[in-house]
């Protein structure tokens, strides 16, 4: 047998022992989670997906209802949580005028 043909078989054999091992002896386990558990930087992009459907939809209530689901103290707590961490991460300027609007909006509110 030439190199080229053991070469093939060997990345064959490789790729489906790992489809073997990862569709039968180690399948992936859903599990049912909240967006609580989200790390700082997935809820700031939760928060700002919120933000630019308020923006373009205008429905504060509806964006309250989204952002109750976060399980902050509040909804303003949960944008303002998403400002202080986007900032510290560069956001894009628009991207924080939309949580900025939001902010605004929720803050005349309460």
């Amino acid at each position: 047998m030439s190199r080229w043909t053991i070469f093939i078989l060997i990345l064959l054999l490789g790729l489906g022992l790992g489809l073997v091992y990862g569709w039968v002896v180690n399948p992936v386990s859903y599990q049912d989670t909240t967006l609580e558990s989200l790390r700082v930087d997935y809820k700031t992009d939760y928060t700002l997906m919120v933000a630019e459907v308020y923006h373009q939809e205008g429905d504060l209530d509806w964006a309250l209802n989204r952002l109750t689901l976060l399980e902050d103290k509040s909804p303003l707590v949960s944008v303002e949580n998403a400002l202080k961490f986007a900032s510290q991460a560069e956001y894009t300027l628009p991207d924080m005028f939309l949580l900025r609007d939001l902010h605004n909006a929720i803050k005349e509110l309460e």
